[in-house]
């Protein structure tokens, strides 16, 4: 299989090549719970996806078969797209030799890179392909990351709880190594790979893909003497969610991460589905080429065409905090809710049976079937008459509090009705005679064809033809961006060069 097939894995060839000093450009990274969500993320425009393989993925409910593996690989590549897979839980003495055959298998398919935690897989036959040290390796320090050149690893993928201080303190420290950032979605409570809550209270491994999300649940926060601790408010801290952080958003934080040294911007999410996966990637994507021109050879530059406007408060969304990229940040946790909140439109001025009394933000409109959250319930519409919400069931409210406060749309049918991206490449075509007949070249692809040329009746119609089935690049990733004819005018029929087309971009 060829496996040079984008301009960033030139860009890395030329790197490594050049001890270290070359430029690569940004890539933005997505999360990919399966193919069908692979392929969402890179129509809505990802350099990268991360996906997990059959086993070993710490995501035991995010595996894929070989098979799909394949075909994610072969369509990624079309579009200048890395694969990356993980292969990032701590394993049993007795998986290490399946764990290696699968990384054989991986590589033979064309897979770009592996993200591994476990390092004593470095003492078996690995393939020749390069490796990603997991966040889960706890790379807080600039000597873990050294550690980690030094054994080989082209990528580290830094831990969430550092500051943009210590981002460039590693950079700084440890150039020659790429370093990849999460910049979005969902935040563990304790350091990264070192959570063991879950092991601890089910025997249910965080760090094999099994964890039981224990700081999603609620909890009474007690005193010494096991009194219940109050608010700020004088409330007791009862059946509270203490633990559950709100969700990394660092959208606005991209130039700063990229003068820190960082060259990969990773969106958390490989449980996410297509939808979620296709707003916040092409989010993020806007915000990375407002940055930087990312891409140096423009006919790799994709050209995206979208039917939404991108927002990362329309799916799966707790709220955004930074987190301690400038220092600690308050709130963190959200102690009402660990459920996705969704967007603020308004207030909720009464709550009586059914129906909501609201006041909606300037341009909120509400749909039947949008989910609303409020409080910490949820609900759906059923109908809308003025500022009166007809919804799905009625609300029960804690003891003392009223029916009113911040309303949140976390289902805009709607916007995700029109959640729709495609991505093109556009390239120059070039038509040419040859003395045995024609030459077509598409981007970087070229075929000749042996042809007898019959000299056209119409001269301006035979050209307007030519040009006109030429361009037609239908379903492929391709867009053209030139058409040049170096031909005298023939009559070609119409089916033989639709045939010298789809046999030259193959």
């Amino acid at each position: 299989m060829h496996r040079n097939t984008s301009i960033w894995n030139e860009a890395l060839n030329e790197r490594e090549r050049d001890g270290g000093h070359c430029a690569i450009p940004l890539s933005l990274l997505s999360p990919a719970r399966d193919k069908q969500v692979a392929f969402a993320a890179i129509q809505a425009g990802c350099d990268a996806i991360y996906i997990g393989a059959p086993a070993y993925g710490a995501r035991q409910a995010a595996g894929n078969s070989l098979e799909d593996l394949a075909e994610v690989v072969q369509h990624a590549h079309r579009y200048g797209v890395q694969v990356l897979v993980t292969l990032n839980t701590l394993l049993h003495e007795g998986e290490y030799a399946d764990a290696v055959t699968l990384a054989h298998k991986l590589y033979e398919i064309g897979v770009d890179a592996l993200i591994i935690q476990d390092l004593k897989l470095l003492d078996y036959d690995l393939p020749p392909i390069r490796l990603h040290a997991s966040t889960q390796c706890d790379n807080r320090t600039a000597e873990q990351v050294k550690h980690l050149r030094d054994l080989g690893f082209k990528r580290v993928v830094l831990a969430r709880e550092l500051s943009i201080d210590e981002i460039k303190a590693i950079h700084e420290a440890v150039p020659d190594i790429e370093l990849e950032a999460f910049v979005h979605g969902a935040l563990c409570v304790s350091y990264s790979g070192r959570c063991y809550m879950s092991e601890v209270l089910a025997g249910r491994s965080a760090n094999r893909g099994a964890c039981a999300q224990f700081c999603r649940m609620a909890y009474d926060l007690l005193d010494a003497s096991m009194n219940e601790v109050q608010d700020d408010n004088g409330k007791p801290i009862h059946q509270r969610y203490l633990l559950s952080l709100q969700d990394l958003d660092r959208s606005a934080y991209l130039q700063e991460l990229i003068d820190a040294g960082v060259t990969t911007f990773k969106i958390e999410g490989r449980l996410k589905d297509a939808d979620y996966v296709t707003n916040v990637t092409a989010y993020y994507r806007e915000k990375l080429d407002r940055c930087t021109d990312r891409v140096q050879n423009t006919e790799y530059r994709p050209i995206y065409t979208r039917s939404f406007t991108p927002n990362p408060e329309k799916t799966f969304h707790r709220g955004g905090i930074d987190y301690f990229l400038h220092g600690r940040t308050r709130p963190m946790a959200n102690w009402k809710t660990p459920k996705s909140t969704g967007e603020y439109i308004g207030e909720v001025l009464e709550a009586n049976g059914n129906t909501l009394r609201v006041r909606l933000n300037s341009g909120i409109t509400l749909h039947n079937g949008d989910g609303l959250t409020v409080g910490s319930e949820g609900c759906s519409v059923n109908g809308v008459e003025g500022n009166i919400v007809k919804i799905n069931k009625k609300l029960s409210f804690p003891s003392g509090e009223a029916g009113r406060g911040p309303l949140y749309r976390n289902l805009d049918v709607e916007f995700t009705r029109n959640l729709k991206c495609e991505r093109r490449i556009p390239v120059d075509i070039v038509f040419r005679e040859t003395e045995e007949g024609f030459e077509l070249q598409i981007g970087n692809k070229k075929r000749s064809f042996n042809s007898t040329k019959e000299p056209a009746k119409n001269a301006e119609k035979a050209m307007d033809t030519i040009r006109t089935q030429l361009g037609k690049l239908g379903d492929t990733p391709y867009t053209a961006r030139s058409i040049q004819l170096d031909t005298k005018p023939y009559f070609i029929p119409i089916s033989t060069l639709n045939e010298w087309r789809r046999e030259t971009i193959l």
